[in-house]
């Protein structure tokens, strides 16, 4: 932000006293080496690179991004080094507390301080989501003119929350969850480093997993967690972070959940042995834990949608598209949000009426398959597109459904040696009941023989 006298005072102190400050934010990089995670957007010549005076200027100058990502994935990190690393003048504004009326002021400056003295002005605007699109659209002749140059954060979806014209104008830069590894990086870090903990306290293995599980992915979470435990543990006059320590402080048991061992397979069979049984208190308490160990909600959704295929089937039609929606969802929020998703789709399947009847009809179909049951495909349903087809007998005899009046001609599709086979048996389950009433019709008028 601009320099003030307050500004300077609180710099100052902080200089003076580093602990003044949340390990959060003494441990913010000081330059894009030290930034943990999002190397897809560090790369030699990427916008960040640019922004920092890392390549050419004039023409070529670095261009307007909106920074997309999930809490504590590092979006006001990277906002903070480039006002650090970069000789423009930087200003931060907050859609929370800004409006049009800030926004201009910044604008006015920026344009006098070009004029003036040549000097950039970069505009770190962050939660831009909550701008109005009036509030937005204050933000394009500057963005359009390159009076200023635009880092605008959002956790939201941009395509959703942004107006076109300033994300036309602007680089979208999407950050990634950071993974387990980026967030201990980030932790044994501020355990050693001389802004950080100074080695004060040590972390042993169960305490540092059960501080990632909290984390979630969220390097903010995980260093206020340990800030807090690390005071706990020194005003207790001990050296090392025991796991009843930073439980108590975080006010959050640790879950015995180890996702590379058997619990990781245990516990997602027992939510889909729940959902196929019907128990949604069950099936909930078995999600929970699975959220809790910091379990991928990706892995979690994929596991729903088959349970929709495989236990519920066409008993309800909607299972399945409201699992794909589930796992679309998790993929573009991510947790905590993603809690509640799966939460939604758990309930729905475990209530839904149960059909495994979709499951053994394709197992039945593979294991004749497999056992070479087959034969050629009946000569009448051929393709006979191709010149000679005709000669070869290829589409002779076939009737055109639509051709008759109820939309159904009794002929043989399957070959010979499964002319009769039957591989779908419907249950009375639920919608399942319609589509049952409908293969005994359509079996009825393709002549079928019961087997």
């Amino acid at each position: 932000m601009e320099p003030d006298l307050f500004t300077a005072a609180a710099e100052e102190r902080q200089e003076k006293d580093p602990t003044a400050s949340p390990l959060a934010v003494r441990m913010r990089p000081r330059t894009l080496d030290e930034v943990v995670g999002q190397q897809h957007l560090l790369k030699p010549g990427s916008p960040l690179r640019r922004l920092v005076g890392e390549g050419a200027g004039g023409p070529a100058g670095p261009s307007s991004v909106i920074l997309w990502g999930p809490p504590g994935t590092g979006k006001t990190t990277l906002a903070y080094v480039v006002s650090k690393a970069t000789d423009k003048r930087f200003v931060e504004l907050s859609a929370i507390t800004a409006g049009v009326k800030e926004v201009r002021a910044v604008i006015d400056g920026a344009r006098r301080a070009t004029g003036g003295f040549g000097k950039e002005t970069v505009l770190f605007l962050d939660e831009i989501h909550r701008f109005s699109k009036a509030q937005q659209d204050s933000l394009l002749p500057a963005v359009e003119n390159r009076w200023v140059t635009l880092i605008a954060a959002t956790t939201e979806n941009p395509y959703f929350s942004i107006i076109s014209p300033l994300l036309s104008r602007s680089l979208l830069l999407t950050l990634e969850p950071l993974t387990d590894d980026d967030v201990r990086d980030l932790i044994r870090r501020a355990l050693a480093d001389e802004r950080g903990l100074a080695g004060a306290v040590t972390l042993p293995e169960d305490t540092e997993a059960h501080l990632l599980r909290i984390a979630g992915g969220d390097a903010r979470r995980a260093l206020t967690a340990l800030e807090a435990a690390a005071g706990a543990a020194l005003d207790k006059g001990e050296a090392e972070i025991g796991l009843t320590t930073l439980e108590e402080t975080v006010d959050r048991a640790a879950v015995k959940y180890d996702r590379d061992g058997d619990q990781h397979y245990d516990v997602a069979s027992a939510l889909i042995k729940s959902i196929r049984g019907s128990d949604v208190d069950a099936a909930l308490h078995y999600l929970a834990r699975m959220i809790e160990a910091g379990e991928d909600p990706r892995f979690i959704a994929r596991r729903l949608m088959i349970s929709a295929s495989e236990d519920i089937g066409l008993a309800d039609p909607g299972a399945l598209p409201i699992a794909v929606a589930a796992a679309q969802a998790v993929a573009m929020v991510g947790f905590p949000e993603a809690a509640l998703t799966l939460s939604h789709a758990t309930i729905a399947l475990a209530l839904a009426p149960k059909s495994n009847a979709a499951t053994t009809a394709i197992g039945a179909a593979l294991d004749d398959v497999r056992k070479g049951h087959a034969g050629p495909v009946p000569a009448h349903l051929r393709d006979s597109h191709y010149k000679g087809a005709g000669k070869l007998g290829h589409g002779q005899g076939y009737v055109y459904p639509h051709d008759l009046p109820e939309g159904i001609a009794e002929q043989q599709y399957a070959p010979d040696a499964l002319k009769d086979r039957e591989y779908y048996t419907p249950t009375r389950h639920g919608a399942e009941a319609r589509y049952a009433d409908a293969v005994e019709w359509t079996r009825k008028h393709l002549g079928r023989k019961r087997s």
